[in-house]
C-alpha cells in the first residue's frame, strides 16, 4: 500500500524535530528507538496536559514502521487523546517525515500509547472523563 498521497493530521504537531547523525543506527538510518521516544514524549505531553499532572507510559500497541527516516528529515509527531478510563488515557500517535528540501510529507509510523495518571505518591489517580462530544481539551 502506497502512503505517498497521505496528508498529515490537521493542527500542530505535539513535537517537531530534525533527525540528526547521533540518532542513527549502524546502517545510517534513524534508529527506531529514537523515533519511538519522540512518540512517547508527544503522547506524554498530551496525557500530562489532559490529566493535569504526572502520567506514565504503561503500554504501546501496534507500532508499525512504514518508511525509514534519514538524517536531516524533519519529523513531526501528532498525538491525540482517543479514550479515557478511570486512571488511564489512550493516545493515538503518528510520526511523519519531510525531507529537508521537499514539501511532501510521509507517514513513517503510528501506534497507540496508554498512559496512567499518577499522584505524588506514585499511585494511580483519577482523570477527568471525556466530554460527551468526545473532544478533549
Amino acid at each position: 500500500m502506497s502512503r505517498d498521497d497521505d496528508i498529515p493530521p490537521s493542527g500542530e504537531p505535539a513535537i517537531r524535530v530534525i533527525a540528526m547523525p547521533a540518532d542513527t543506527n549502524p546502517y545510517g538510518d534513524i534508529f527506531g528507538g529514537w523515533l519511538m521516544s519522540m512518540m512517547d514524549s508527544a503522547a506524554g505531553s498530551v496525557a500530562s496536559r489532559y490529566s493535569h499532572g504526572r502520567a506514565v507510559t504503561i503500554a504501546v500497541e501496534g507500532m508499525t514502521f512504514h518508511r525509514p527516516v534519514v538524517v536531516g528529515d524533519e519529523v513531526s509527531v501528532y498525538a491525540s487523546l482517543v479514550g479515557v478510563g478511570r486512571t488511564s488515557m489512550k493516545i493515538e500517535v503518528q510520526a511523519w517525515r519531510r525531507a529537508r528540501h521537499d514539501d511532501r510529507s510521509y507517514q513513517v509510523t503510528h501506534a497507540t500509547f496508554t498512559f496512567v495518571a499518577i499522584g505524588e505518591d506514585r499511585q494511580p489517580r483519577r482523570v477527568p472523563p471525556l466530554p460527551a462530544d468526545g473532544a478533549a481539551n
